[in-house]
């Protein structure tokens, strides 16, 4: 029965203390997962702002890309009518005069077409019918002369590469009889287009830039449908690529500058870390120096005084006078600017306790004498114990009260005799 009776009374105890256990797990284990929900919050913000910061420098790349690719890359063509006019006040079946043009190169009258130091193919383009005229009229003339804001001329070219292209009868009847249905119904013509390359290499001037050209037709026969130039970039290098490969450019481009970009960021936060280290550093190294001089005790050596300081500290002793010098030698006084008073206080100080006693013997005046026994002497001889003896029992018997001290006699003494 007795041991029933102990088993009763340890189950509750126990159930307590298993309770108590499960209650510290449950605790610790709530911690740890509000510690879990913390760092995958700090994680998630974390990878936001990452998110965030690469979708901006994506950005920033892609525009630095087009404001490069804008900036470097030339027009790459232009085209442009080409309107001939001529004389017709004379009596012949033919022009009086040239057919001549006058074009600009001046994009929206401000921008000029040509890039400086790129090279252009220039080429003007004649829409002429395929009539017995042309057939009969063989080879002519075309030149251009370009020309400045000033007028003044720039270059000039002239070129004979110009006629229509030889068909002979049976096949133009064969090409007749095969596309009549498209000559009745308008959709096609008897025309052909003749390509004539005026400047194969031609270079703006950055000095004097190309306002505009005159085209001239040397042929007073020559029948034109309608005529456009053409100006045409030709690149090479880099240009070339980005031209040719505008899809690949674009890629390695802003790959480029978003490695640059994230290269430059990478740099001005491991430096921005670098210093803060190196900052927190100095601050601890600053804080345990003024730890040490704090806890470190004041010791002065002969050794580390001056000999002129040494000569005025000789044996320790510091005289003082005056009531004000007695109350001096309880309450120690505030250290002075004078170097040879404070190398005296840290003698004074340095001097281990035990070492010697310091005495108020009065003196005649009703000066007190302080005196420092020096730790490496031994006691007194017996006449100056004597000596003192009989000074103390002169002044206990002695009823007159010490007279006042001057004023100058209660300024600080700053010397320092050693006994």
């Amino acid at each position: 029965m007795e041991f029933e009776g102990v088993d009763a009374e340890e189950q509750p105890n126990a159930a307590v203390e298993l309770l108590g256990q499960v209650e510290v797990l449950l605790g610790r284990l709530a911690e740890a997962l509000r510690l879990l929900a913390l760092r995958a919050q700090q994680r998630a913000l974390q990878l936001a702002v990452m998110l965030c910061l690469q979708v901006l420098l994506l950005w920033v790349a892609g525009f630095l890309y087009g404001s490069f690719y804008y900036t470097f890359m030339p027009r790459p063509s232009y085209s442009t009518p080409v309107h001939f006019y001529y004389r017709a006040d004379c009596q012949l079946p033919a022009v009086c005069s040239f057919p001549m043009a006058n074009v600009s190169l001046l994009s929206k009258g401000r921008d000029h077409v040509m890039t400086y130091g790129q090279p252009y193919r220039i080429s003007l383009e004649l829409e002429m019918p395929e009539s017995p005229a042309n057939q009969n009229l063989g080879m002519f003339m075309v030149k251009m002369t370009t020309y400045g804001k000033d007028d003044r001329t720039i270059r000039t070219s002239a070129r004979t590469q110009s006629m229509l292209h030889y068909r002979s009868s049976l096949l133009q009847s064969m090409s007749t009889v095969l596309l009549s249905p498209l000559l009745l119904t308008g959709a096609s013509e008897q025309e052909q287009l003749v390509s004539i390359e005026l400047f194969s290499d031609y270079i703006e001037d950055t000095y004097v830039p190309t306002a505009g050209a005159v085209i001239e037709l040397r042929s007073q026969q020559v029948q034109v449908y309608s005529a456009h130039l053409f100006i045409h970039a030709h690149f090479t290098g880099i240009r070339y690529v980005l031209f040719n490969f505008p899809v690949l450019s674009a890629v390695g481009g802003v790959a480029s500058a978003f490695l640059f970009l994230s290269i430059i960021i990478l740099i001005g936060s491991v430096k921005n870390s670098l210093n803060t280290q190196i900052s927190g550093s100095r601050v601890r190294q600053h804080h345990q120096m003024r730890n040490t001089r704090g806890n470190s005790p004041l010791s002065s050596d002969p050794s580390d005084i001056t000999a002129g300081q040494w000569e005025s500290c000789q044996g320790g002793h510091i005289i003082k006078k005056g009531k004000e010098k007695a109350s001096h030698l309880t309450n120690p006084p505030s250290r002075s600017n004078d170097p040879t008073v404070e190398a005296c206080n840290v003698m004074e100080e340095s001097i281990p306790e035990g070492a010697g006693e310091t005495e108020l013997k009065p003196m005649k005046g009703g000066s007190i004498h302080t005196g420092v026994s020096h730790p490496n002497r031994d006691a007194a001889t017996e006449d100056d114990q004597q000596m003192a003896h009989r000074n103390e029992t002169k002044i206990e018997g002695s009823s007159a009260t010490p007279e006042p001290l001057s004023p100058s006699e209660e300024q600080p003494s700053t010397d320092c005799v050693v006994s």
